[in-house]
């Protein structure tokens, strides 16, 4: 795979709390031409403190910190989660990761488009060494992937260290070293683009009082699954702003503010 595809595909390492395990991570990267490595937390993680990154501080000091999951992935046009699965009530696709790196490699393959003149950029997410990734979290990507493990008596859900599920996963993308072509060109919108169209999905829900009234199906995270669900390509986000624009300015026109 060229190293311009590889830098396209974004590390995402989200409440990850040990350096040591970012260390491990920046090194996996290194070791496999990774080197977009972004870090979601609400505070600073002290990075120099990550002595395992031998050889890899060049991913370290390039790696960038976000607060929040949506700013870390805005740039991006597929999102893919990971999870030890164990008992959650998963609300996307579940691939294995051999069955899900195909798909990362056919959205960094398509030609590219006008917002991504450089190409579509996927992001990986990894949630936190002791929780994983939480609801809200996994309500931003499009699709998840597992790492199959053996089962054991003693240990019901097993999963991977960070650096090591990190590691097995850059190696089953760069082991197919061709892009596949895939001939189309790509009408992915990038994950700002989605949540614009959220954020004004949400406010003619408010507008009308939906979501006053069904409180329980109002969720942020259940709102952004539902758009996702629907697949909405960047030409017809732009149909349904417009859509909505108008909707929105009828809706605040005929309802009266509320008498106090």
């Amino acid at each position: 795979m060229l190293p311009e595809a590889l830098d396209r595909i974004a590390i995402i390492l989200v409440r990850a709390r040990n350096p040591q395990n970012i260390g491990a991570v920046a090194r996996a990267m290194h070791d496999f031409g990774f080197s977009n490595l972004r870090i979601v937390n609400e505070y600073p993680v002290p990075l120099e403190a990550a002595r395992s990154a031998i050889d890899a501080s060049a991913v370290l000091n390039a790696a960038t910190e976000f607060p929040t999951v949506a700013e870390a992935i805005a740039d991006c046009t597929l999102v893919v989660g990971t999870t030890a699965v164990g008992e959650r009530d998963l609300q996307h696709p579940l691939l294995a990761l051999d069955k899900a790196a195909p798909r990362l490699l056919a959205e960094l393959a398509e030609a590219p488009q006008s917002n991504q003149p450089t190409g579509n950029k996927v992001a990986l997410l990894f949630g936190s060494e002791k929780t994983g990734l939480s609801n809200d979290e996994l309500s931003h990507c499009h699709l998840l992937l597992t790492i199959p493990m053996a089962l054991h008596a003693d240990l019901r859900h097993p999963s991977m260290n960070l650096g090591q599920a990190v590691a097995v996963c850059l190696y089953e993308l760069v082991r197919t070293r061709t892009l596949p072509h895939t001939g189309r060109p790509s009408t992915a919108p990038t994950t700002a683009e989605s949540d614009r169209l959220l954020t004004l999905f949400t406010e003619i829900l408010e507008a009308s009082e939906y979501t006053r009234h069904h409180p329980a199906r109002s969720a942020p995270s259940d709102l952004r699954r539902f758009l996702l669900r629907a697949q909405i390509d960047r030409t017809d986000i732009v149909v349904w702003m417009g859509i909505f624009r108008q909707l929105l300015w009828k809706l605040r026109k005929e309802i009266p503010p509320t008498q106090t």
